[in-house]
């Protein structure tokens, strides 16, 4: 016990100071949570003090955020020549950075880092990943040997502490091959909680439904699915007549899309889960990343990195109840090799009050996701989000998920929805819009599944099908 104390007081000097971790240690602290829970069940509230670190105290976040933000900062100025061009134009010195005078410093979006990547590179590379691009061009993003150790320990060590893996546990994960940081991170996170962990992709949902119901080794309890492809899998399991009778799932985690309520609990329902989690996470910001609370506010890891919400047209810090877009900056020494300073997502989300009464309340919040910034549409009766369109559309009478959809604003002003689905009809359409005081119109037609995958891209399509199913008679294998 003893020497479990005095790791867990290395690792909060670490995160309160700024030191580079050494991943052995955080590792040996998932060991003796891991030996805790064997023993007593849960993880003890000391240890549990690891997982908001000191950052949830509201009275030494600002000195511990500026202070993080100026230690990231130099090392941005001595290392990136990027950002040494930024602070120099931006007249910053960012060994006196303040949160008032990072905002002089212009916000780093998705083409600086396809055009200046090598001009951003801080430490030694080791492993690339990239985005998924259903949003523009795929961005490639170098990591660390060191960040790729250290990440998957710290989210074991988080995950085991609120319960959310157990060491019987098996994963299957449905994402796409080539998102290699954050299946990197799965199998070590896995790996260091003794749990297996299916590496499945994105095949064919009927594939993947399976694969769930394999019991020729461990039977997945944890499920990773983009929202869409999640939709697959459900609409597969219902057409089969499955139900919660035939998995041994026990959580689901579903990311990387505007998740629905609708969707959810179609997904409990089917595989007989009590949730499904909502996490926040961006290819370019790891291992900075969300929760979503029961009260459905989306908490930023204030450990990790300091958030800003900037306005939809400015780059003023948006108020409470306003749209704007995230802004992220991941700190040292949790980010090294590519970091970067005010990432622009353009992810929106609307300010929330301090206050809020859940289960995270001592970590700010902001709404979920409500999607991309070149994604919403403008209308007379104003703003309508991604959000918005997909949780009226996901809880239409008799769709199949995901609703593949088009959505634009006519010459009136008015929202108009094209929706490829068999089932509802175009006045279910405008009733459900109705019921979120919109005003649109509507039709529906019917699409095969390649006509569907153009017409609405979605996660879902980076399917991965090569050798998916065995040659016929006359094929040659």
């Amino acid at each position: 016990m003893l020497e479990t104390g005095i790791r867990q007081i290395r690792v909060a000097m670490a995160m309160v100071f700024g030191r580079r971790m050494n991943p052995r240690l955080v590792e040996r602290l998932v060991d003796d949570a891991l030996a805790t829970l064997h023993e007593f069940g849960s993880p003890g509230d000391d240890v549990d003090q690891l997982v908001d670190g000191p950052f949830n105290d509201p009275n030494e976040r600002r000195d511990l955020q500026t202070r993080a933000l100026r230690r990231t900062a130099r090392r941005l100025a001595d290392k990136s020549v990027f950002y040494r061009e930024r602070f120099e134009a931006a007249g910053v010195d960012p060994a006196g950075l303040t949160l008032e005078s990072l905002r002089s410093v212009p916000v780093t979006v998705k083409d600086d880092i396809v055009a200046r990547s090598a001009d951003m590179m801080c430490g030694a590379p080791y492993i690339s990943t990239q985005t998924t691009g259903t949003t523009g061009t795929p961005t490639r993003v170098w990591l660390s040997r060191y960040e790729i150790e250290l990440w998957p320990a710290l989210i074991a060590l988080a995950m085991l502490l609120r319960a959310e893996i157990r060491p019987g546990d098996c994963m299957q994960i449905n994402i796409s091959s080539r998102a290699t940081a954050a299946i990197q991170e799965d199998l070590g996170l896995f790996r260091l909680a003794n749990a297996p962990a299916r590496v499945v992709g994105q095949v064919p949902p009927d594939e993947s439904i399976d694969q769930l119901l394999d019991r020729t080794g461990p039977a997945p309890t944890i499920l990773t699915a983009y929202p869409s492809y999640l939709g697959q899998l459900v609409s597969a399991a219902r057409r089969r007549g499955l139900g919660p009778d035939d998995f041994e799932l026990r959580t689901i985690f579903s990311g990387g899309e505007v998740l629905s309520p609708h969707l959810a609990e179609a997904a409990c329902d089917t595989f007989g889960v009590r949730r499904v989690h909502d996490p926040y996470g961006v290819t370019e910001l790891l291992p900075v990343g969300g929760r979503t609370c029961l009260g459905g506010h989306l908490h930023l890891d204030l450990n990790m990195g300091y958030t800003e919400v900037k306005r939809l047209d400015s780059d003023e810090p948006a108020d409470v109840g306003e749209l704007g877009t995230l802004v992220v900056t991941p700190f040292y020494p949790y980010r090294e090799c590519m970091p970067v300073l005010r990432y622009d997502t353009r992810d929106v989300v609307r300010v929330l009050p301090d206050g809020l009464d859940c289960e995270l309340a001592g970590v700010p919040a902001v709404s979920k996701i409500l999607g991309k910034e070149s994604r919403l549409l403008r209308t007379r009766d104003g703003i309508v989000t991604q959000r918005d369109v997909i949780e009226a559309l996901d809880g239409l009478p008799g769709v199949e998920w995901p609703v593949r959809h088009r959505a634009t604003v006519a010459g009136d002003g008015r929202l108009h929805l094209t929706v490829a689905a068999r089932g509802p009809s175009p006045s279910d359409v405008v009733k459900a819009f109705a019921d979120r005081d919109l005003d649109v119109t509507a039709e529906i037609i019917e699409l095969d599944e390649d006509e569907a995958r153009l017409f609405h891209t979605l996660r879902c399509d980076l399917r991965e099908e090569t050798f998916t199913r065995a040659p016929g008679p006359k094929e040659t294998p």
